[in-house]
């Protein structure tokens, strides 16, 4: 039986766009992806309604802080048709977008934060994908039963 909802975990650098800012803004544009592999996530796989894990990367210590969701379904990256926009890409275009965005909502910022550390050291989340050496995607997948973990605390 499919499942009838994703889930996913999103990094992004604190001083770049942090979870304090998504509960500020409410929602914003998760744009700017440019590795294949996390785009074909999201073009592919990323659907409405899907849950998100919040990943603060490059912050010391790098750790999940909260929880969001998707909002749209996949959309053209606005940022590549930007020619002022460090993301510009003039391959893309509206009828074929290389680069694909999709809309993330605030759902809640955890009180006490879940380390990379103790991600890696819990039977329970060790085998997340965020938890293998050499995991640098700022897109990747999560089981329902590691996202429950989170959704739980």
């Amino acid at each position: 039986m499919k499942q009838d909802k994703n889930y996913w975990l999103l990094k992004s650098e604190p001083n770049c766009y942090s979870i304090d800012d998504l509960k500020r803004d409410k929602k914003s544009v998760w744009s700017g992806v440019r590795n294949y592999q996390a785009r074909n996530f999201i073009r592919d796989n990323m659907k409405k309604g899907d849950g998100v894990l919040f990943y603060h990367s490059n912050s010391n210590p790098s750790e999940v802080v909260g929880i969001a969701k998707i909002l749209t379904n996949p959309f053209a990256d606005p940022t590549v048709f930007e020619k002022r926009n460090e993301q510009y890409d003039q391959k893309s275009t509206i009828e074929n977008p290389i680069w694909y965005a999709v809309d993330v909502g605030f759902v809640k910022k955890f009180k006490t934060p879940i380390t990379l550390q103790k991600i890696k050291s819990d039977n329970s989340l060790k085998n997340m994908t965020v938890a293998q050496k050499g995991s640098r995607l700022s897109v990747m997948p999560v089981l329902q039963k590691h996202f429950h973990f989170f959704e739980n605390l």
